[in-house]
């Protein structure tokens, strides 16, 4: 009896396993059918949308890909403007004082040039001591402003530095040597702010 009844309840399993599988299966094929219908629906969505609409939708995508692009130029030129401007201001900060630097540079002139017509007088080495003191003061307070003298005398002449007054005959010295200074250059922060009056070497004429 008890084999019986255990008989019974395998087949009872089995029939309900196969219905529940049959069950999965009509449940997925329907949802399978229901994915085919959406896609369906929306081939025929997008079929029924009339051309002028569909060239309409394109202009609008091309000119928001146009906008997109010139907002990443905008950008870039606005980034390039804060640095043109930061530089700016950085050679505001450097160069603000140029001018006045400019009008004090006569000053050092006056100042060489006392100490070369004290060596003239009787009394030369207490005048030329105390300009020459003066005078390298002045000196350290331009250095800190960031104001340095050309150098001058033994280089090699560059235009960029030197104006030529004059040449000299020198057999000795290499052409196109400085030999001389008229009149001292200066540098602010490494910028040429007046270039040093000079002679230039030249070999002797041939007679």
């Amino acid at each position: 009896m008890n084999e019986k009844n255990n008989n019974l309840n395998m087949e009872e399993k089995e029939d309900r396993h196969k219905e529940a599988r049959g069950n999965e299966g009509h449940h997925r094929k329907h949802e399978h059918e229901g994915h085919r219908h959406e896609d369906h629906k929306k081939k025929k969505k997008e079929e029924e949308i009339p051309e002028e609409v569909k060239k309409e939708l394109e202009e609008k995508d091309a000119k928001i890909k146009s906008l997109e692009e010139r907002i990443l130029y905008m950008q870039a030129d606005f980034e390039n403007f804060k640095k043109i401007k930061a530089k700016e201001k950085q050679d505001t900060v450097k160069f603000g004082n140029e001018t006045l630097i400019k009008q004090l540079l006569p000053v050092l002139d006056n100042l060489e040039l006392a100490l070369k017509h004290s060596e003239s007088t009787e009394e030369y080495k207490a005048i030329h001591d105390g300009v020459k003191l003066i005078l390298n003061e002045f000196l350290r307070v331009l250095e800190k402003a960031g104001v340095k003298p050309v150098e001058a005398i033994g280089q090699k002449f560059d235009p960029n530095f030197h104006e030529a007054f004059f040449q000299e005959e020198h057999e000795d010295v290499e052409p196109e040597t400085v030999v001389s200074e008229l009149q001292r250059g200066y540098l602010l922060n490494d910028r040429l702010i007046r270039p040093s009056r000079v002679g230039v070497s030249k070999k002797p004429d041939i007679q």
